[in-house]
């Protein structure tokens, strides 16, 4: 049977970058793997960040968003059947951060995908300088992913003070018992360097498994609670984007922004990658992008972030 991990984590956890290490690993080991993006988004930005990966050992596939939740399952299902004969070992999943865990589980309990597929590994991604400062709704999903993960995997850890890196780990087990899951964390967290991950460590974290352990239901419409504001082709600079990202980041009139991602291509056509969360402004150069900037998070005011971008 081949195995199916799924990669989770909250918007601007850093799904992609271990996604993108993790994979070179199984390559290297001579596994046949498939990555399939499963994004609720009508653009799929992180799809480009995974194109270096495409080979002989390695194909992407992608579920297309811009649908509502039943046809977006349905979408997923029949891609799953699609790819059920195409001799791989393994099928890496990155969904969305916005993600029901649930609907994971029970599409792959589902004829005739329970008799081609087998769960392999869970894991949460989550930020060690998380900003805990969120809303019931992006507890409960954070509470939801982590509840499932056979391994919580703290990124960024050398960016945050220990102290700063223990707090986002008894946030983590306060958003569980807040949403009564009983579960706790103390032995399921990874918290090395990921620049100094070996071999040894992914050999070690694909034995992570899952866990069945359930959270109390929340009912919540994800495309109500967390939207997206899409800008083709805009005309911006380097400067002039990362002072508007960071004004958008701070002004509450803006909405709850969580993450500001995309490509930026410059006057000598070279390409520039976009990651910007509270956290973190990481701007870094890309063989190749598509102009489009995304903003993302609850209550999205699009009209005071069009000031911001020239718009």
């Amino acid at each position: 049977m081949v195995k199916v991990d799924l990669i989770t984590g909250f918007l601007g956890s850093g799904k992609t970058t271990f996604i993108k290490k993790y994979a070179k690993y199984l390559i290297d080991t001579g596994e046949n793997i498939c990555i399939l993006e499963n994004d609720f988004g009508a653009v799929n930005v992180d799809m480009m960040l995974l194109q270096e990966l495409m080979g002989d050992k390695c194909e992407l596939e992608m579920v297309a968003g811009g649908c509502d939740e039943d046809c977006h399952r349905r979408r997923f299902k029949t891609k799953l059947i699609s790819m059920g004969m195409c001799g791989y070992d393994r099928v890496l999943i990155e969904p969305s951060g916005i993600f029901d865990v649930d609907e994971f589980f029970d599409i792959l309990r589902e004829e005739p995908l329970d008799r081609w597929y087998e769960i392999g590994s869970v894991y949460t991604i989550v930020d060690a300088g998380l900003n805990t400062d969120l809303s019931e709704s992006s507890r409960y999903m954070l509470a939801q992913q982590a509840a499932c993960a056979g391994k919580i995997v703290m990124s960024r850890t050398q960016c945050v003070s220990p102290e700063k890196e223990k707090e986002t780990e008894e946030f983590l087990e306060k958003v569980l018992a807040e949403f009564q899951c009983s579960r706790s964390l103390e032995h399921d967290i990874y918290r090395k360097d990921w620049n100094k991950m070996n071999d040894s460590d992914f050999q070690e974290l694909t034995k992570s498994g899952y866990r069945t352990e359930k959270c109390g239901k929340l009912w919540m419409d994800q495309r109500e609670a967390y939207t997206s504001v899409y800008y083709m082709n805009l005309p911006i600079q380097e400067t002039e984007l990362k002072d508007a990202a960071e004004r958008i980041l701070k002004d509450k009139e803006c909405g709850k922004v969580f993450r500001i991602k995309g490509f930026l291509k410059k006057g000598d056509e070279s390409w520039l990658e976009l990651n910007i969360t509270h956290g973190q402004m990481a701007v870094e150069p890309i063989p190749k992008g598509q102009e489009v900037i995304i903003v993302i998070g609850e209550k999205l005011n699009q009209e005071k972030i069009n000031r911001y971008l020239g718009k």
